[in-house]
């Protein structure tokens, strides 16, 4: 059989860089590992120009495209990045008192339907009732006056509050001066540390987080893998051979992160983080497949009806191709 010559555009992750040096190969694939640590960038050619043949893609603009019935790629249960998002939640400290306060306030954010948007505002609603129906939403850059990238997104199911910033300032500069009480997404704005009213609504974010998945098991999953769909289609072979290989790639890098001997990151106490891990997550923090996955999936499906992204709430199985699950086993 003849080789498949394919394109990966994705973030250099831990659980990718075994595809990359080669280490680790898909049967009958020779991919092409297009690095772009910038995951905005990989999404907005791939949605526009479906310039990769497999690529890290939102899990929100995904699932939003599969409902829509606009979705040239299908998706495999591979999750590129994940994060937990209680850290990212950044209020002047002038106007909100507590999570509560946040009901009906205007608000900035890259892009609202952004994953990380997502389920900040799910969690928030979850653990303090808190309904966003009435909230005002700003669109743009945090730390400059730009938008941010450049994406192509399916509008959403109900008429919401949200605008442009024309503002000619940042959403950090807009935090301080009181146009906006808070900011939520995937970064910090420069005004955290700088001025003494800009501070997170959860200054213990990690007790928060941990607290969070102990009692809730979601995990959000911000980045999923899609394939194109017309190379889906002519490769019935494909989706399992690449699952197997990310998989496999996934395991390798988590067997090294666990060796003692020396250590692979740089951090100086990662011997505690990785006993912590164990003990939270049973020695797996970052498994792939629906099933492992189903609490924080059916969290972001629910969300997306909840905030008016999508229509209806789409079954958590049927938005991956299905993959012959292959017992993996590590050096």
């Amino acid at each position: 059989m003849s080789t498949l010559s394919l394109t990966f555009a994705c973030g250099l992750y831990d659980r990718m860089q075994a595809l990359y040096t080669g280490e680790v190969q898909v049967e009958g694939v020779d991919l092409n590992f297009l690095v772009d640590d910038n995951p905005r960038n990989i999404f907005d050619r791939m949605a526009a120009g479906l310039e990769f043949d497999v690529a890290e893609f939102s899990s929100s603009e995904y699932v939003s495209r599969f409902v829509a019935g606009q979705c040239p790629f299908v998706a495999i249960p591979v999750f590129a990045s994940r994060v937990f998002r209680h850290s990212f939640i950044f209020i002047n400290k002038k106007y909100i008192k507590s999570p509560k306060d946040l009901e009906g306030k205007r608000i900035g954010v890259p892009v609202y339907t952004m994953t990380a948007a997502i389920f900040i505002r799910g969690l928030l609603s979850d653990e303090h009732g808190i309904d966003f129906s009435k909230n005002e939403w700003v669109e743009g850059d945090i730390n400059s006056a730009a938008m941010h990238g450049n994406p192509t997104i399916l509008p959403t199911a109900k008429k919401l509050a949200i605008s442009a910033n024309k503002s000619g300032k940042s959403l950090s500069r807009m935090l301080e001066d009181g146009e906006l009480q808070a900011i939520i997404g995937t970064g910090t704005p420069e005004a955290f540390g700088r001025n003494p009213d800009i501070v997170r609504l959860y200054p213990d974010y990690r007790a928060a987080e941990m607290e969070y998945y102990k009692r809730t098991k979601i995990f959000p999953i911000m980045h999923t893998v899609v394939i194109r769909r017309d190379v889906h289609e002519k490769n019935a072979f494909l989706a399992s051979a690449l699952y197997h290989a990310f998989e496999q790639s996934r395991r390798l890098a988590l067997e090294k992160m666990k060796y003692r001997g020396t250590l692979r990151y740089m951090l100086p106490w990662m011997t505690a983080e990785i006993d912590e891990i164990t003990a939270v997550f049973g020695g797996d923090p970052w498994p792939y497949g629906v099933e492992a996955n189903r609490p924080t999936l059916t969290a972001l499906v629910r969300y997306l009806e909840e905030q008016g992204v999508i229509a209806k709430a789409p079954r958590v199985d049927d938005l991956f191709a299905p993959v012959r699950q292959i017992l993996v086993k590590t050096h």
